[in-house]
């Protein structure tokens, strides 16, 4: 046996037994019953059936009745737009949500002139719902005497009568363009759109009553008189900011801000040059006397700019 000394007695062979010992054997590797996972005819049958019902029923429904649209509802817009927006749609009514084309539908939407986007939805059983984004105005475009609302996007939404959104900046554009409800401006009114844009929502302190755009040069004409020099067409939105916070310090003669450069604003003012000694009368002056006295009359209410710009008597702060 193992551990023990097997003493060898003299004369006698020894004996060595041995044992086998059997290792536990792998069992083979189950075999998957592919019949087993595979569905029966009776479930295979059962589940035909059913979608044969589904897509029956969706065909009956989707032609009769059940889903037919009868009422549109509007939101995000003011009444009077939402009103066009149902008119436009009206056709729709009657027409059942399975059966309606919303891409067509959207696209008829679109169309009114004062939509800028739309998102629809199905809201069963009777019920279209469609909630809008609406053009913004931000200008009244001038041609002759016509007049035209436009958005921010250059879309024209409406013509207006001569005078009407008084409040609105106006824009003169030559004879001859075309111009059409529901149709964009002409890309050359871009720039002066995009410099109107910004002001109803940041709440300009001032009222601009038209805007000027020649190469490089943007300005804005304020109702007071006053214009308010952009430069070119970058960083407008800044520009007007700065022109903000300038605006109400200015003096009542100013005539002009420049915030071309909007770190630097500078404001230009007018004022009236002093009066000549008054000329003598005698009568014995002659004509040259007589010219003198012309001459001061005329001279009395010259104008000049005078340009204001981190000085003693600097109009800006």
């Amino acid at each position: 046996m193992a551990g023990r000394r097997v003493e060898r007695e003299a004369g006698k062979p020894v004996r060595v037994t041995s044992t086998v010992v059997q290792l536990p054997r792998r069992r083979p590797a189950q075999r998957t019953d592919l019949a087993r996972l595979a569905p029966s005819a009776r479930s295979l049958l059962v589940a035909f059936g059913i979608a044969t019902a589904a897509i029956g029923g969706y065909l009956v429904v989707r032609d009769t009745s059940v889903f037919n649209v009868d009422t549109i509802e509007v939101d995000g817009a003011s009444p009077a737009v939402a009103l066009q927006v149902k008119h436009a749609v009206r056709g729709d009514l009657g027409t059942s949500l399975l059966r309606l084309d919303l891409g067509r539908v959207r696209e008829e939407v679109a169309a009114v002139p004062t939509i800028a986007g739309a998102t629809l939805d199905r809201a069963f059983p009777h019920t279209l719902r469609i909630v809008v984004v609406p053009e913004q105005p931000v200008a009244v475009v001038r041609q002759g005497a016509a007049s035209w609302l436009v958005s921010a996007r250059g879309r024209i939404m409406a013509s207006l009568p001569h005078g009407a959104r008084p409040r609105l900046p106006r824009i003169w554009i030559a004879r001859g363009a075309p111009l059409a409800v529901g149709g964009m401006v002409p890309g050359s009114l871009h720039t002066s759109l995009a410099a109107v844009a910004p002001l109803e929502s940041m709440r300009f302190p001032a009222r601009v009553a038209s805007v000027r755009a020649e190469t490089d040069e943007l300005s804005l004409v304020l109702h007071s008189g006053m214009e308010l020099r952009l430069g070119d067409a970058t960083d407008v939105r800044l520009k007007l900011a700065v022109a903000a916070k300038v605006l109400p310090l200015v003096a009542a003669d100013t005539r002009y801000v420049d915030v071309s450069v909007p770190d630097r604003p500078v404001a230009g003012s007018i004022y009236h040059a002093p009066n000549p000694p008054a000329a003598t009368t005698d009568a014995t002056a002659g004509p040259a006397g007589s010219a003198a006295v012309s001459g001061g009359a005329v001279g009395a209410k010259t104008l000049k700019s005078k340009l204001e710009v981190d000085g003693a008597g600097s109009t800006i702060p």
